[in-house]
């Protein structure tokens, strides 16, 4: 799979059923075996005004099933906060 077939699922929590946005990148580790997955971190007018935006990581460990058309993760309540 590239990441170009990756980027275009949709990747959900299965733990609260929110979705959390398309990836946008994804982060190496030093074999150069894909360690996490970046999807766009939290939306609103605050974060909007920003010029940068920074992306919530998903470590590969909590990715549960890629299906066709969306990823599934298992993040906690408390992840990214």
């Amino acid at each position: 799979m590239t990441f170009c077939e990756l980027k275009q699922k949709d990747v959900i929590n299965i733990c609260d059923g929110r979705r959390l946005g398309k990836p946008i990148d994804l982060a190496l580790n030093d074999s150069a075996c894909v360690s996490a997955l970046i999807v766009p971190g939290p939306s609103g007018f605050l974060n909007c005004l920003r010029a940068e935006r920074e992306g919530i990581s998903i470590p590969w460990e909590r990715i549960r099933r890629i299906g066709d058309d969306v990823i599934l993760v298992e993040l906690d309540a408390n992840f990214g906060k």
